[in-house]
């Protein structure tokens, strides 16, 4: 029930792998003619056609992208939010994309986001239902010790 097992985090690395392979396949064969119409350009400037990981809007991505706290409620609140945006992108990819090649992926992607949310989900109804009533939210009792 740890928030810090490192298969989570790697299975994460895994979307991002199969993300960057497509867009590695949809960028490589493109024309300096494909690339400017596409508005691809200020990318190309920067990186070539080289994966570079970043938002839709152009914020790099960084560590800041793993949110932790050590408390396993918040962070599984965490997770849960996660995985409701990550299955909110690969909805908005589906509904621009007409390639079987890049949907059946990003469908795959897609049903895995909806699987751990509702793994969390699970999670974190079994973590509350052994939340003493006294305690409900009051302090984390990993760490704390009742008030006096």
């Amino acid at each position: 029930m740890c928030n810090n097992n490192p298969l989570v985090g790697t299975e994460e690395l895994a979307h991002f792998e199969m993300v960057g392979t497509i867009v590695h396949q949809l960028t490589r064969n493109l024309s300096m003619e494909e690339i400017e119409r596409s508005g691809f350009g200020p990318y190309y400037i920067d990186h070539t056609v080289g994966i570079w990981p970043q938002a839709a809007g152009g914020i790099p991505f960084n560590a800041c992208e793993f949110q932790s706290k050590g408390d396993i409620i918040t962070d599984l609140h965490e997770n849960l939010a996660a995985e409701q945006k990550a299955r909110t992108t690969y909805d908005n990819i589906l509904r621009v994309v007409d390639d079987p090649d890049v949907a059946d992926p990003i469908r795959f992607l897609r049903q895995r986001e909806i699987v751990h949310f509702q793994r969390f989900g699970e999670g974190l109804r079994r973590v509350q239902e052994d939340l003493d009533p006294k305690n409900f939210y009051m302090y984390n009792p990993g760490f704390d010790r009742c008030p006096k």
